[in-house]
């Protein structure tokens, strides 16, 4: 697989778990694992010819929703957007807050 792609899905499927699970220390090591990996994604920032969003946003809610993962997953049930709500700009750009894309992912979420 491309690696660039790699680099973006693991960023954005550290979000989504921080997202989904319920405990608030697991969600914290989550948003921290995310912060430098998007933290090493803006310093050397893929090009944007190399990465398809949307397709990474899939493989990253994949990895996330890992069978492993599951008990727990609880804070809301959650059917995750297709489509990124980020793009590689904001993934990259210098101030990324983590915590509110966290709370972006929650809120772009259907609930059940």
């Amino acid at each position: 697989m491309n690696p660039s792609v790699d680099r973006v899905r693991d960023a954005l499927a550290e979000l989504i778990k921080a997202a989904l699970v319920s405990d608030d220390h697991r969600s914290l090591a989550f948003r921290r694992e995310a912060a430098a990996r998007i933290a090493v994604l803006a310093a050397d920032p893929p090009e944007a010819a190399d990465i398809r969003i949307d397709g990474a946003w899939t493989l990253a809610v994949r990895a996330a929703e890992a069978p492993a993962l599951q008990p727990e997953e609880g804070r809301v049930n959650l059917t995750l957007p297709q489509a990124s709500p980020f793009t590689l700009e904001d993934l990259t750009r210098a101030g990324f807050d983590v915590d509110s894309a966290v709370e972006r992912i929650r809120k772009s979420a259907s609930t059940g």
